[in-house]
């Protein structure tokens, strides 16, 4: 009997283990209490945003989730993060509701009058400094920190790449409260920064970051710039980005369209270089961008003052004309024909143009149409109004090119009703245009603007040149029918 006992009781305790082992001991749930949030009212202007945090009380309650929402979306929306935008003035009520217990605390805000925005934007300078102009960047970067202190605390991202040689960084500036935070967003190491690889990197950095994610983008491209040229053509030829840092390398426009490619549309691209202004490059990147803005001729030493520029790029919704007269305006505020120039005191004037490249396509069609059949180029090249004031000669000598006025070549191959035809389109195209009445070269000093409409052109030599080989690869060679003038 004793063993049939002892195994019953064997039985009996392996059971018991068991369903111990089954069912483990649940932990202490801490509900959830109450629910506060940081301010019960506030007032924002329009286009504002601010970030309301929520407390659970207790702290260590088990549960702290909780979800957000607007009595009047139309007025302030929130976000699942407490982000509150303001839309329009009124009033609406943000309630923040506990998952555990639908505990629920609310502020009231007040939507007031004010400068209107897009929902958000983010702008990304690249400076491609690591060349003879590493010296302004520093000096550029200090002005971008001034102008982001102009900039209200605003649903927008400032980014920053710099190359000045060193160690390249990606920085971005923030305004909090009213002080400008500079975070390093990452470091590089030596790189050739005019490079397409290093340079879809940095806009992988920013633009597929879900943190930069906006409903409007924009870039401002800064460096050398030589227009549409490829490279390499000659000893002197820039075209836009260089990099000495390790050899001499250029990127070419066909490069630059390879990274925008796998980069957001632009509601702008502002070229902070020389020659960009040209009908072949904004041509090239009408797929990319809303607008092309920069300058058909040599820019100011000092380039952009950005203190003016960054507000510019971001209190408006179509930014663009905004951007280019705080190009202009500072530099002809201290225009006295180049009297005493210097980069500390520029006099010398600037010329800026924001182009729109929608209307590019129909202007490249009816330049096709009208052209005639037969041009005189080497009566052209001596005729037209030439931006590039270069020392040299066809072929590239000694850095000419030849940046030759568009409309004033359109003026002179075309009679009188197409040329008020295609002007027509033009001008529609131009969204702003400003020049001093001189510009200033460093070949030759202080030049006239007058007859200068903002855009120019390249008219080939008959030579046949390397220049001119370089010409018919472009698109808008193509698209406006260039062909059939035998250039």
């Amino acid at each position: 009997m004793r063993t049939k006992l002892d195994f019953l009781l064997w039985i009996c305790f392996s059971v018991l283990f068991v369903a111990c082992e089954d069912h483990p001991q649940e932990p202490d749930i801490v509900a959830v209490t109450s629910v506060a949030l940081n301010e019960s009212a506030l007032s924002l202007k329009e286009g504002r945003n601010v970030t309301l945090s929520a407390t659970i009380t207790p702290d260590d309650a088990t549960n702290q989730s909780v979800t957000w929402k607007s009595s009047d979306p139309d007025i302030a929306t929130v976000d699942a993060n407490g982000k509150i935008r303001a839309l329009k003035p009124g009033t609406a009520t943000i309630t923040v509701i506990t998952e555990d217990g639908g505990k629920t605390a609310t502020c009231t805000v007040t939507v007031e009058p004010g400068d209107p925005l897009k929902s958000s934007r983010t702008v990304l300078v690249y400076v491609a400094a690591d060349n003879s102009l590493s010296g302004f960047a520093s000096l550029d970067f200090e002005e971008m920190k001034v102008g982001m202190a102009k900039v209200e605390d605003v649903d927008v991202n400032f980014l920053i790449y710099i190359d000045k040689g060193g160690s390249p960084q990606l920085l971005e500036l923030k305004n909090e409260n009213g002080t400008v935070v500079e975070k390093v967003v990452k470091t590089y190491s030596s790189r050739n920064s005019a490079g397409v690889s290093e340079t879809q990197e940095v806009f992988a950095a920013v633009f597929s970051n879900t943190q930069y994610q906006a409903d409007s983008y924009g870039l401002v491209y800064w460096s050398h710039g030589d227009g549409w040229l490829p490279y390499p053509l000659g000893a002197n030829t820039r075209w836009v980005g260089q990099d000495i840092g390790n050899g001499d390398k250029r990127m070419n426009i066909s490069e630059f369209v390879e990274i925008l490619e796998t980069a957001p549309h632009f509601d702008f691209i502002l070229f902070d270089a020389c020659f960009m202004q040209s009908v072949e490059v904004a041509y090239e990147l009408r797929d990319y961008t809303d607008y092309c803005i920069g300058s058909p001729t040599e820019i100011p030493g000092p380039g952009a003052s950005y203190d003016e520029l960054v507000p510019a790029m971001f209190f408006s919704e179509d930014a663009a004309v905004d951007i280019a007269k705080a190009y202009y305006e500072p530099y002809a505020a201290k225009y006295d024909e180049g009297n005493g120039i210097s980069n500390t005191n520029w006099t010398g004037g600037a010329s800026v143009c924001a182009l729109r490249t929608e209307p590019l396509v129909d202007l490249a069609v009816l330049t096709k149409q009208i052209l005639p059949g037969t041009v005189d180029n080497a009566s052209l090249r001596k005729s037209v109004f030439d931006y590039d004031k270069r020392r040299g000669s066809d072929g590239y000598q000694d850095g000419h090119v030849g940046y030759y006025e568009l409309v004033g070549m359109m003026r002179m191959i075309t009679d009188d009703n197409a040329y008020e035809a295609w002007k027509q389109i033009f001008n529609s195209a131009v969204a702003y245009w400003a020049t001093t009445s001189m510009n200033y070269s460093s070949y030759v000093g202080m030049f006239s603007m007058e007859g200068t409409n903002g855009v120019s052109c390249y008219i080939p030599s008959t030579s046949n040149t390397a220049t001119d080989k370089a010409y018919r690869s472009t698109e808008w060679y193509t698209s406006a029918g260039f062909e059939k003038l035998g250039w």
